[in-house]
């Protein structure tokens, strides 16, 4: 039993190190993650995708694998498509499961057996698609997803082991030489499986973590914050970097498009600050159900007409919080909170985050989602390559 668990250790950090950039190595070049999602299949010339180093197709139903006679692996692209708009090298994951897509994982996670099948499976997908591995989704294992309402917590504890351990088996049914990453919570009260005692066992079979230091305003707040801010993204790689992920192993992530929320009228007018003022009722208190007072939409995507002039107004005279970071209007005449990334926004992140706290790469969903100018994409690409110049003069 020990020589089985050192060889898959040896066998995540053989994976690791070929994935790794690190400040001051002789590997440079920052990874630069790109979700590229079914719903918004668009990619940009290929001369804009230079720092892209990998690819994650969005998503694969996690319940799929649990079915040891499948032998097929339906999906909206092939890898061989995707590869072609990329460049030489790039790395083609696919990404299992999503916000909404639990169930699937908890299944695969109940028993030895289950994670065996499920960890099998998987591998015979990334054999039979061609894939360069894949990335684990399972958002909030141990509680605080979609469901959390309906199914408590406490019922959900136990996944909070079995996580590293289908990690684990994951590893080793992929081999040392296939990518695994995994998307993680960015608000530290959904962290329920990414403490102290579980993040060194999970970091033992990923190459890198996506941290989704975006919606860190959701409908579960009752007040206004910036939901892809610098101070709450700081606060979310602080988390994991004291609970055992090293810097280098960890992506910070940008959103590729705008949130807002509908906020009560006469305390946020008479409020310091727009940021922090009250939001109306956002989610349901008995079923957890979203109650329709906010949204969200890509740079590809229509303005929802309800709130194109509020929008309108928030591109024009939005401000950037040089306190908490962030580009945020709060929109008195219709009382709704704007709170997104606007290109400036997003270059501010690199010495304010990536630098400070040394971190190995960036993400962003999505690709897609910024389509057609590319603004957005535009500014992480010109971010990336101040890092790997100011990487390049240690």
């Amino acid at each position: 039993m020990r020589i089985n668990l050192g060889f898959r250790f040896l066998s995540a950090a053989m994976s690791v190190s070929t994935g790794l950039a690190t400040w001051g190595s002789s590997t440079t070049s920052p990874r630069c993650l790109m979700y590229l999602t079914g719903q918004h299949p668009v990619t940009p010339p290929i001369d804009q995708l230079g720092h892209v180093t990998h690819v994650a197709l969005a998503f694969m139903s996690p319940g799929m694998f649990n079915d040891p006679e499948r032998t097929t692996w339906p999906f909206w692209t092939s890898i061989n498509g995707v590869r072609s708009n990329f460049t030489d090298g790039t790395k083609i994951l696919i990404a299992i499961g999503g916000w909404g897509d639990s169930i699937g994982f908890s299944v695969a996670a109940l028993t030895g057996e289950t994670r065996k099948t499920f960890a099998q499976n998987v591998a015979r997908m990334v054999a039979a698609t061609g894939a360069d591995g894949v990335d684990v989704d399972w958002e909030y294992p141990g509680g605080n997803g979609e469901d959390y309402k309906k199914v408590p917590n406490a019922s959900k504890a136990w996944e909070i082991t079995a996580y590293p351990l289908l990690l684990a088996e994951l590893r080793s049914a992929l081999g040392p030489n296939k990518i695994i990453s995994a998307a993680v919570p960015g608000l530290q009260r959904d962290m329920l499986a990414f403490t102290h005692e579980t993040i060194p066992r999970i970091m033992r079979h990923l190459d890198f973590l996506n941290v989704m230091t975006y919606d860190l305003m959701n409908r579960r707040d009752t007040v206004t914050k910036h939901h892809t801010g610098v101070q709450l993204s700081l606060d979310a790689v602080n988390a994991y970097i004291s609970n055992g992920a090293a810097p280098q192993r960890i992506n910070l992530g940008f959103a590729f498009y705008a949130k807002y929320f509908r906020t009560e009228h006469v305390a946020c007018l008479n409020a310091s600050s727009p940021v922090g003022c009250p939001t109306v009722l956002l989610e349901d208190p008995q079923t957890g159900a979203d109650l329709g007072q906010g949204g969200a939409f890509s740079w590809h995507d229509s303005v929802p007409v309800d709130v194109s002039e509020s929008f309108t107004r928030a591109l024009l005279d939005g401000k950037y919080d040089e306190e908490q970071g962030g580009y945020f209007y709060w929109d008195d005449k219709e009382d709704i909170w704007w709170t997104f990334d606007t290109a400036d926004a997003i270059r501010r992140k690199f010495p304010l985050i990536v630098k400070k706290k040394r971190l190995g790469g960036v993400f962003a969903w999505g690709l897609g989602e910024d389509a057609p100018v590319f603004e957005h994409l535009t500014a992480l690409n010109e971010g990336l390559a101040k890092i790997s110049g100011a990487r390049d003069e240690l």
